[in-house]
């Protein structure tokens, strides 16, 4: 390892508790390791005002991978589902650690759970994916654009402007903020986003060495869920602006995946599941794509 070893990171509350927590993995396998910390601002912390679809997949990342093929940082920390859908050249991605809660959840000002919101309700997300699937099971919510951290969209929902949000658990549970979750959803019901509680180191593909130590941190069952879901993302087109999503959970040698696409308005939702093998999860994630397609998502896909 490099010394120091410079990590660079967004500068979000939630993205430096991330780093940390692979921080700490990294110590403990080398307790001497000497560590420095680099905040990095990317395009999606700066522009709060343009949706999220617009801004695209790797909108948070960016300027992290910039700096790191730089040589201005030594690895980088991401959220996995921040990453765009196609490997940037030249780097290369390590799971770090055990996949934390991928569950999406409600919190809402009064406590209520989805089903128990008021018609009209106002509910904050600037997620297509999950507007989508809110708009399936209560299409007479209102669903409102919600940009911030997570500390700004809470502080958002007990203002007058919103009466829930949904986020990620992982997230919360990073920040010790779970205590504010009004519902956790089914993620084969409401499917996570490809990716959603995982975290992935990025390092230069030429430095062999340094990706052989940072082996030491990795998680099989992660590794494997990571892989199927990416592999689904490139099977159907990852780039396509329409709202898609996979999960793929690991029991013993078996991998179940659930995948969803849908119109941006909420109108048609197409799912389908798969089963495969702990030691093929590329398998898994490949057929899930082809499976999706199949349903008539094709048309509005482009695969």
């Amino acid at each position: 390892m490099p010394t120091p070893l410079r990590v660079g990171t967004r500068s979000s509350p939630l993205a430096l508790a991330q780093t940390d927590s692979i921080v700490t993995l990294l110590t403990h396998h080398d307790p001497n390791l000497d560590i420095e910390i680099i905040p990095v601002s990317t395009t999606g912390d700066q522009d709060r005002d343009s949706p999220l679809q617009a801004l695209g997949r790797g909108a948070f990342v960016k300027e992290i991978e910039h700096a790191l093929l730089n040589h201005k940082i030594d690895i980088a920390v991401h959220s996995a589902k921040d990453l765009a859908p196609d490997n940037t050249d030249n780097l290369s991605l390590v799971t770090a650690g055990e996949r934390e809660d991928p569950r999406d959840v409600l919190v809402s000002s009064d406590g209520s759970n989805l089903s128990e919101l008021m018609p009209g309700a106002r509910l904050g997300t600037s997620s297509l994916r999950r507007l989508v699937q809110v708009k399936e099971l209560r299409p007479d919510l209102i669903v409102q654009p919600i940009r911030g951290n997570v500390g700004t969209r809470l502080q958002k929902v007990q203002g007058p402007d919103y009466d829930a949000v949904i986020l990620a658990a992982a997230g919360l549970k990073r920040l010790g903020q779970l205590d504010v979750v009004s519902e956790f959803f089914d993620p084969s019901k409401f499917t996570s986003d490809v990716g959603q509680g995982t975290l992935v180191v990025q390092h230069r593909s030429a430095d062999s060495q340094l990706g052989s130590s940072l082996a030491s941190i990795t998680h099989a069952a992660t590794s494997a869920a990571f892989r199927a879901e990416r592999t689904f993302l490139a099977a159907i087109g990852g780039g396509c602006s329409s709202p898609v999503a996979a999960y793929a959970h690991i029991d013993g040698d078996h991998l179940r995946m659930s995948a969803m696409a849908g119109l941006p308005d909420g109108s048609q939702v197409f799912r389908t599941t798969c089963e495969g093998n702990f030691s093929s999860p590329e398998t898994a994630g490949q057929l899930l794509g082809n499976k999706l397609l199949s349903t008539g998502a094709k048309e509005f896909l482009g695969g």
